[in-house]
């Protein structure tokens, strides 16, 4: 006998809270899509629409650029 598995659709919280950017500096947020050694995760885990996802990563290396955020984690 085989559990049927139904997969929930995932949704973009950013277009769900109507953000209308995705500030560099909010590092609560960022560090919610970065997994434990330091890379973005990507849309398919994540959930984002392309647009906000896009707008994720620019954010992301905006902050490691000016040193908020670490570019590996030890």
């Amino acid at each position: 006998m085989h559990k049927k598995f139904t997969h929930r659709r995932k949704f973009c919280r950013f277009c769900a809270d109507k953000v209308p950017f995705i500030d560099y500096k909010d590092l609560k947020t960022l560090r919610g899509y970065l997994t434990e050694r330091g890379k973005i995760l990507p849309r398919r885990m994540t959930g984002a629409c392309a647009l906000h996802q896009r707008e994720l990563t620019a954010s992301v290396q905006r902050a490691r650029t000016i040193a908020l955020l670490a570019f590996i984690e030890k």
